[in-house]
């Protein structure tokens, strides 16, 4: 990293849990200062560096308001955002289309879509109104790529949000925002808990998974974060928007 990330502001939507959580003790032990949300407000994370609190909020990314004036509360406490992760994602239905329940896929889609569309919406806004670059992050997933029997839903999502951030990177360019759909790999959070609970006629690679996680092939969320950071702030950022994080060291598989 060869950039000084005390003092850069960082929102995470989905940081109550899993990916988001880690992701915010790991950028408030770098010296960021966050803007944390998610459906349930965020438990107190540690602080940053320079013991500055983080702004924590309960927000429902599918309500365009909602997260809007979220960030304006964040511009106000510390004057800018810099990074912007629209991390929030559930998973469910999980099984086949024909038998989803039309309600889960709707919020799939409204979640996975919709909440990344109006956080990327949102930031964009706050970086053509003030100077300086910014960085958006929407994390994808190797499923946006890689259909899965039992995943309609969240396949479609995640190809969705490959080829919106495409286009906001577009867009966005000449008023300093870089964008980049990241897929994060394997991390062992709530939502692989509840890929390996399911059942092989919903979705048949469930073994594949439950093998994994006894071989603890997971990236961590502390790999995770170093990546996302490097990728935010380093001089010499990828070239490309849609970026897969590479297997931690110590091995595993991505997804």
């Amino acid at each position: 990293m060869t950039s000084d990330l005390h003092g850069r502001v960082a929102v995470i939507t989905g940081a109550s849990r899993g990916i988001g959580a880690g992701l915010a003790e790991h950028f408030a032990a770098a010296g960021l200062r966050l803007g944390l949300c998610a459906r349930e407000r965020p438990a107190r994370v540690a602080l940053a560096a320079n013991d500055t609190e983080p702004v924590c909020a309960a927000v429902d990314v599918t309500d365009h308001d909602d997260l809007a004036s979220f960030a304006s509360v964040v511009v106000e406490r510390f004057g800018r955002i810099d990074l912007w992760i629209n991390n929030a994602g559930v998973l469910a239905p999980i099984g086949p289309l024909a038998t989803a329940e039309p309600r889960q896929v709707a919020r799939n889609i409204e979640v996975n879509v919709i909440g990344v569309l109006h956080g990327s919406a949102v930031f964009a806004r706050h970086v053509r109104a003030r100077p300086g670059p910014g960085v958006l992050i929407n994390v994808s997933s190797g499923a946006a790529t890689r259909p899965y029997v039992g995943w309609a839903p969240y396949c479609a999502a995640k190809a969705a949000v490959d080829q919106l951030t495409r286009v906001v990177a577009l867009e966005e360019a000449h008023h300093g925002l870089s964008a980049y759909a990241v897929a994060p790999g394997v991390v062992d959070t709530g939502m692989q808990e509840a890929i390996r609970a399911s059942s092989p006629d919903d979705f048949p690679e469930v073994e594949r998974f439950r093998q994994m996680a006894a071989a603890e092939g997971f990236n961590s969320t502390t790999w995770l974060a170093e990546q996302l950071l490097q990728i935010a702030f380093d001089d010499d950022p990828p070239e490309q928007v849609v970026v897969r994080i590479a297997d931690e060291p110590r091995g595993g598989a991505g997804l």
